[in-house]
């Protein structure tokens, strides 16, 4: 893949021109405002056509936008930070819906599940990009993202990863394209299999990218399917650590001090926590749902505003050849798992 130009004003060795701590401020309160409003009227507009939902509404609203002449207003500069944000809170924000109890309902099968589907996303996918010649950095983010958590895990990895930022957003897009038409092919694809609504559930949670996206695409198979979808996907996120540490190996900035554990990480872990001790009211619970949903949608729709087609296009098809292996190969080893161990 061809370098960066050295005059990328984007490169930190280029000096930026001092802001005004006033208009800095109101730079990165507009695009959590648009994003926002987006966020609460398509969760809002959602209640009026359930089957899409407010996450795939909200998905489909950014790429509207990323596409037409919007995207270029100065309301949505700085939207990526805002979407890695809203999508790190909302997945802090899942873990009060999960007691330990409830994770550790999913039972020996589950993390066998989980763990090596994981493991061989993570590892096949590598092997398929170097066979691939694909730049590392660039493999490393989009395995990463594919066997764990899609865009958070990829901003997680950017943090120690020598990556491009034109490479982070395709892998961005990437995860977002074929994450988004597993929501729509799982689901028929259950049913054409014949599998109950537990055995998709687990398939889903086991190997469609995003949290938002495994939601999205559980609420199609059933009501019911939505907290083991859920939960077994948190299992994968769980991974990231281990996940994040060897990512980083060979490929990691020597100019950058990074934590061990994402932050989000380990917010969603005391998340967890805390909805085990059972001190979080229902009311609680109830608002912090609804804040994830809209976490979440607004996250979505700004991973939509990521894929501009005049920015990605031509997209590299070796790198369109590598999201494709990666999203089979995590499809079809946890749909081996499931049909093998869930009988």
């Amino acid at each position: 893949m061809p370098t960066s130009p050295t005059t990328d004003p984007t490169d930190p060795a280029v000096p930026a021109v001092p802001a005004v701590p006033a208009v800095r401020s109101l730079g990165r309160a507009a695009p959590t405002l648009v994003t926002a409003v987006a966020a609460v009227t398509v969760t809002a507009v959602s209640r009026f056509v359930p089957l899409l939902g407010p996450l795939l509404l909200a998905l489909l609203l950014g790429a509207v936008v990323a596409n037409t002449s919007w995207s270029g207003s100065r309301l949505l500069e700085g939207h990526a930070s805002v979407t890695r944000l809203l999508l790190r809170l909302g997945i802090v924000l899942v873990g009060l819906r999960l007691p330990v109890g409830d994770i550790a309902a999913i039972g020996l099968r589950g993390v066998a599940v989980v763990v090596v589907t994981v493991c061989v996303t993570f590892a096949g996918t590598r092997l398929v990009g170097r066979r691939l010649r694909l730049d590392p950095g660039f493999v490393t983010v989009l395995a990463t993202g594919f066997s764990i958590c899609g865009a958070a895990a990829i901003a997680a990895v950017t943090d120690t990863v020598r990556v491009r930022q034109r490479d982070v957003a395709l892998a961005v897009a990437m995860v977002t394209l074929f994450g988004s038409g597993m929501i729509v092919a799982l689901p028929w694809l259950a049913h054409t299999f014949g599998l109950s609504q537990e055995q998709a559930a687990i398939w889903a949670g086991a190997s469609i990218h995003e949290v938002a996206q495994v939601v999205a695409a559980a609420s199609l198979v059933g009501t019911g399917a939505v907290a083991v979808a859920t939960t077994v996907k948190l299992g994968r996120v769980a991974l990231l650590a281990p996940t994040y540490a060897l990512a980083a190996r060979g490929t990691r900035d020597a100019g950058r001090s990074v934590p061990l554990v994402p932050w989000f990480l380990a917010g969603f872990v005391a998340a967890v926590v805390l909805r085990s001790t059972g001190l979080v009211p229902a009311g609680g619970r109830a608002a912090a749902d609804l804040a994830t949903n809209v976490l979440l949608a607004a996250g979505m729709f700004g991973l939509g505003l990521g894929f501009r087609l005049r920015d990605l296009w031509p997209v590299p098809p070796r790198a369109l050849a590598l999201a494709l292996a990666s999203t089979v190969i995590a499809a079809t080893v946890s749909l081996s798992l499931v049909l093998g161990l869930y009988n």
